[in-house]
């Protein structure tokens, strides 16, 4: 006992879960208990500034703030409340149909903002008072919306991949180019949900209000988005990073002289306070989260975990199980981002020992970080879709349950078939 007291691997792990146990924010625990290890061991506090320095000066995480900047712009523009539009027509009086239009469009605004939170923002507040005014119940309405906007962190371009590329050092092109198709799994097995519980209590929606011409016009310059950008990185004409410039330009272009929703100073002014306030909070989290994964390396608790595993059993679908199980646990209570500079070091030798591709491993780790955006108690999707829709967090999450297990049976898809994630990126060169 006293030889794992005088262990820093343990005072590093040990005080990081008990500021987590009581509530301090994220950020502060990972760096907090960092900077106590640092200090307590002499590991040299001088290096401090160069790691909060290194932490965050990578070319591949400047593709993070213009994102977000891109998603709060093409929001402001009104292309979300077009592409809704747009699906309805299409879709929208089937049994069901306004749960479809919820799934497609969720689905397709991950293209466009990267981020959970923003998507249920973003489409929640026009998606939920819809479905209720056509029928649908709220809880189920607002978990619908909720739980397939997680999905905006594994439909490209996705912040999430851009995190685990850097972390991993996997090209990110390659895993936006893996995350379509699994994307779009999960997408169908939720859907499948959603016509499952409509037909059994008889959701529909209503007739077309417009011509599905005026509607496709309309949504035109939306459908383009992701397009533009993943046509471009694809085709080799920009990285991931210029990308994330240019939907930013694209976004401006369009709020401001195609729909003209763009149109004063104060509209820009709030879309980059936005932006900034997103951005400040998920920059300081990869700063410290960055500093605690130096400090987990230095004092040997990254090959300590590692180790652990594997002793557990030496077969890889067992050690995966394990994985899976830790990852759908701490996503429950941890961000994505914390999760993969804090978790992923400990995986990567576990990767080398089987040889697990990486990319595959990304985006299953991904999938999985999904769904616990939107699993209790720190469901940051649900809280968004809870607050939108104006019910309690037990309603939201008791009509989330269904989503959950179906995104769960397309995750269990995902990881028994990894051909499902690399057959994209190699048949485009990626990788």
């Amino acid at each position: 006992m006293g030889e794992i007291l005088q262990d820093p691997a343990f005072w590093l792990l040990g005080i990081f879960v008990a500021a987590i146990l009581v509530r301090v924010p994220i950020a502060i625990a990972l760096g907090m208990s960092a900077l106590v290890v640092m200090w307590q061991w002499d590991l040299g506090t001088a290096m401090l500034s160069y790691n909060f320095f290194a932490g965050i000066a990578k070319f591949p995480l400047l593709a993070i703030p213009f994102f977000i900047v891109a998603g709060f712009t093409m929001e402001r523009a009104g292309i979300a409340a077009r592409l809704i539009a747009f699906m309805e027509v299409m879709v929208g009086s089937m049994t069901g149909g306004l749960g479809v239009v919820a799934v497609l469009v969720a689905t397709f605004w991950g293209a466009v903002s990267g981020s959970g939170p923003a998507t249920v923002a973003a489409l929640g507040l026009i998606l939920i008072p819809g479905m209720v005014r056509a029928g649908y119940g709220k809880p189920f309405a607002a978990a619908t919306v909720s739980v397939t906007s997680g999905l905006a962190i594994v439909i490209p371009p996705s912040i999430a991949f851009i995190i685990y590329g850097g972390v991993a050092d996997v090209s990110v092109p390659a895993l936006f180019a893996a995350g379509v198709v699994p994307g779009l799994i999960v997408a169908a097995f939720i859907m499948g949900a959603v016509l499952i519980i409509s037909r059994r209590r008889g959701y529909r929606g209503s007739a077309p209000q417009v011509p599905l011409l005026r509607a496709f016009r309309e949504a035109f310059w939306g459908l383009m988005a992701p397009i533009i950008i993943l046509g471009g990185i694809y085709g080799g004409v920009f990285s991931p990073t210029e990308a994330a410039a240019v939907a930013v330009v694209y976004g401006l272009f369009v709020g401001t002289f195609i729909y003209r929703t763009i149109n004063t100073m104060k509209a820009l002014f709030d879309i980059l306070a936005a932006s900034v306030k997103a951005t400040a909070v998920v920059m300081l989290v990869v700063t410290c989260a960055g500093l605690f994964s130096w400090v987990s390396s230095s004092v040997g608790l990254i090959e300590k975990g590692s180790a652990l595993l594997l002793a557990v059993s030496g077969n890889q679908w067992v050690i995966m199980l394990m994985i899976n199980v830790i990852l759908l646990l701490s996503g429950m209570i941890l961000d994505a981002i914390s999760i993969y500079y804090v978790l992923l070091p400990f995986m990567l030798p576990l990767m080398a020992h089987f040889g697990w591709d990486p990319i595959w491993f990304g985006v299953m780790m991904t999938v999985n970080l999904a769904i616990g955006q939107v699993t209790p108690p720190v469901a940051v999707n649900l809280y968004m879709g809870a607050n939108i829709s104006g019910i309690s967090m037990e309603q939201i999450s008791r009509a989330s349950l269904p989503f959950i297990g179906a995104a769960l049976a397309a995750l269990a898809v995902i990881v028994a078939f990894p051909s499902l994630s690399t057959f994209l990126p190699r048949a485009l060169g990626l990788c």
